[in-house]
C-alpha cells in the first residue's frame, strides 16, 4: 500500500507532463497578436 501511495502521484505528474509535451508537438505554433498599443486608438483608418 505504501508503494501504491508513492507511485500514483508520481505517475499522475508524469502523465500531466507528457500531455503538455504532446500538446506542444500537435498544435501549430500560434501567431502573436498585436499589442493593444500597436493598433490605432479609434475610428476608421483612411
Amino acid at each position: 500500500m505504501v508503494v501504491l501511495a508513492l507511485l500514483v502521484p508520481s505517475l499522475m505528474l508524469g502523465v500531466i507532463l507528457m500531455l503538455g509535451r504532446y500538446e506542444d508537438f500537435v498544435l501549430p505554433p500560434h501567431e502573436a497578436e498585436p499589442e493593444p498599443g500597436d493598433r490605432p486608438a479609434g475610428g476608421l483608418s483612411r
